[in-house]
């Protein structure tokens, strides 16, 4: 995974990973978890395709490292949090496809946000749907009684989402726009 000038955005967005990981929602003292806009902003920004796996890796040494050094919980540790892959590669996916639409010159700030919500609305069913099914935390309830209970969580984990996803693409555009303006003053 060589680092390119079209790579670089891989780092900051390491960074936002690393420094929202520690809680989903956010709390008085952390940021919501920014993971599910990462993958999404990797994606769409990223070209290397090796990063996905990379962003899997560096994504499991936090939970690692929260849950062994920062005493956070593992309440979500069980055979479910493998189905984080695909929870996350939907939302690559998505980032991609919204990165080969505007290639071909269908891009748009509806399109981008559409897909980033039915991403993150997929990515939320793989992740509580599998936890549902692996984790042994819900043997004794319907699947019915499961669904509403973490229906609460959907604007949040959803919410995060699209709001981290707007915020890079409005640095992202900030930056082009500063870019270019520099280089229209240098030529005149």
């Amino acid at each position: 995974m060589k680092l390119t000038v079209n790579n670089l955005a891989i780092l900051p967005l390491l960074a936002l990973m690393a420094a929202t990981r520690v809680h989903h929602f956010g709390s008085a003292w952390s940021l919501p978890d920014a993971s599910l806009a990462v993958f999404f902003l990797a994606g769409l920004y990223v070209s290397n395709r090796t990063w996905l796996a990379g962003l899997l890796v560096a994504a499991g040494l936090l939970d690692y490292l929260a849950i062994n050094q920062f005493n956070v919980s593992d309440w979500c540790m069980s055979p479910a949090y493998v189905f984080l892959i695909p929870t996350y590669a939907v939302m690559w996916l998505a980032g991609r496809f919204f990165r080969m639409s505007a290639a071909a010159g269908k891009s748009g700030l509806a399109l981008f946000v559409g897909l980033a919500a039915v991403a993150a609305s997929v990515a939320f069913v793989i992740s509580n749907g599998s936890f549902f099914l692996l984790s042994g935390r819900y043997a004794d309830m319907s699947v019915v009684d499961y669904s509403v209970a973490v229906a609460t969580y959907f604007p949040a984990y959803s919410g995060a989402a699209l709001a981290y996803a707007l915020l890079g693409l409005a640095v992202v555009k900030a930056g082009r726009v500063l870019a270019h303006t520099r280089s229209q003053q240098k030529t005149a």
